[in-house]
């Protein structure tokens, strides 16, 4: 599971780098997401700190090389997956189309090279 361990690298990069920017400096995080939303400050930063903790999650789950939660990772994203489409269909928020890519495009990375991996 070497392959998807690396493609774990990339969740745990947006997470991290993510979420210190929304706790840290939400006005200026919504407006590199194209948000037209209005937020506030406070739920934004709260939004990242537990970004920023499950990004703390996945790299433990790299370091422990925890192969045994590669599935569950990739059913949680799929589920993001979900509500981000949800979400905008309710808001019209860029915002939630900017992370339906970021983590779509994980997800279909990490799924493909788990399948491969499990085809072995």
């Amino acid at each position: 599971m070497r392959l998807t361990r690396l493609t774990l690298f990339y969740p745990a990069t947006y997470l991290l780098s993510g979420g210190l920017a929304f706790a840290a400096a939400p006005s200026l995080a919504l407006k590199l997401f194209f948000s037209n939303g209005s937020y506030g400050t406070v739920f934004p930063r709260f939004a990242g700190v537990l970004t920023f903790g499950l990004g703390v999650l996945v790299a433990q789950i790299i370091r422990h090389r925890a192969e045994a939660l590669y599935s569950t990772v990739l059913w949680l994203r799929a589920l993001f997956c979900a509500a981000w489409i949800a979400l905008y269909v309710a808001s019209g928020d860029p915002l939630f189309l900017i992370l339906l890519g970021m983590v779509g495009f994980g997800f279909l990375l990490t799924a493909s090279a788990f399948l491969r991996e499990r085809r072995r």
